[in-house]
């Protein structure tokens, strides 16, 4: 019957305890982070919560709970009726840790979640400018591109047209460059002709000019007929020979030439000296990548694919 006596009046001076604890208990700092609707509704229906059981205790003042409970703990752990172990003691460091946790460094905490959670919704919307700047960015592209078929069929058409009037140079073009080509290639015979006619000519003059002399020095009757007709030119009398007997001796030197060149011509000299010259017009020919070569043997020119 005591057991069960102390036990009731244990029960009760616990759940004064308790409310009065909640009711006297260092205001919460919760209210300076948490200003979320739901939990403001949550400490308004604790507070009523509160007063009501205040109310129901018959008006005694909740300091009544302390000595209550310390004299109602003395006998339940002298009697063993609530016997503390190791449990006991973790599960109450634990929850003073959190109080003191929550009463303490509760807003510290929330500032620091919310300075993460800032941090967090800052690089999120950075993320999100950056997907939308780029998802602009194809937009103007695919703006810009928005005619691409018709720009490619417009290229394509202008290409047709470009290879058509290629084609219609390149046809008249090789015919300009023949031209041009048997042009520089007369050009350079005609060269090579006059060339070759000059040094003929000093040549016959030199072997003339020695074969003249070799005469004159020879003969005593020459070398007396043209001392006779220079003093007869300086004195201004022409009666007195029958010419220029210099200019006789060319003149005689060159038919004499004339005539042993026709009795010993055989066209063996004509021919070589043309396959020399055909021969450098087809080197020439070759080197600048003409279109024709010459035949050494007819001379004419012949198409080269």
């Amino acid at each position: 019957m005591f057991r069960l006596a102390t036990s009731s009046l244990a029960k009760r001076g616990v759940s004064r305890s308790s409310t009065g604890a909640r009711s006297w208990a260092v205001p919460s700092v919760s209210s300076s982070f948490h200003s979320s609707a739901p939990r403001q509704e949550e400490e308004k229906k604790d507070n009523a919560a509160i007063v009501e059981a205040s109310s129901s205790s018959g008006g005694l003042s909740p300091l009544y709970a302390i000595p209550i409970g310390v004299a109602v703990a003395v006998p339940i752990l002298e009697f063993q009726w609530f016997i503390p172990n190791e449990e006991t003691l973790l599960a109450s460091t634990f929850l003073g840790f959190c109080v003191i946790a929550y009463t303490q460094g509760g807003e510290m905490m929330a500032n620091m979640f919310k300075e993460e959670a800032n941090d967090i919704l800052k690089a999120q919307n950075d993320a999100e400018e950056n997907v939308i700047s780029k998802l602009e960015e194809a937009v103007e592209y695919m703006k810009l591109t928005e005619n691409i078929v018709d720009d490619y069929q417009n290229v394509m058409e202008l290409t047709e047209t470009s290879y058509v009037k290629l084609n219609t140079s390149g046809a008249i073009k090789p015919q300009h460059l023949l031209k041009d080509q048997m042009e520089k290639i007369l050009g350079m015979v005609a060269t090579e002709e006059n060339n070759a006619y000059e040094k003929a000519k000093i040549t016959m003059m030199e072997d003339a000019t020695a074969a003249v002399n070799a005469r004159f020095t020879a003969s005593k009757e020459l070398k007396k007929a043209a001392t006779t007709a220079a003093i007869s030119k300086l004195m201004g009398n022409n009666a007195g020979g029958g010419g220029d007997p210099v200019q006789a001796q060319f003149v005689a030197y060159f038919a004499e030439q004339a005539k042993a060149a026709k009795a010993s011509d055989d066209g063996s000299e004509l021919s070589e000296s043309r396959r020399t010259t055909l021969s450098k017009m087809n080197a020439i020919a070759d080197n600048e990548e003409m279109y024709f070569r010459f035949d050494l043997d007819t001379g004419k020119p012949k198409l080269v694919l």
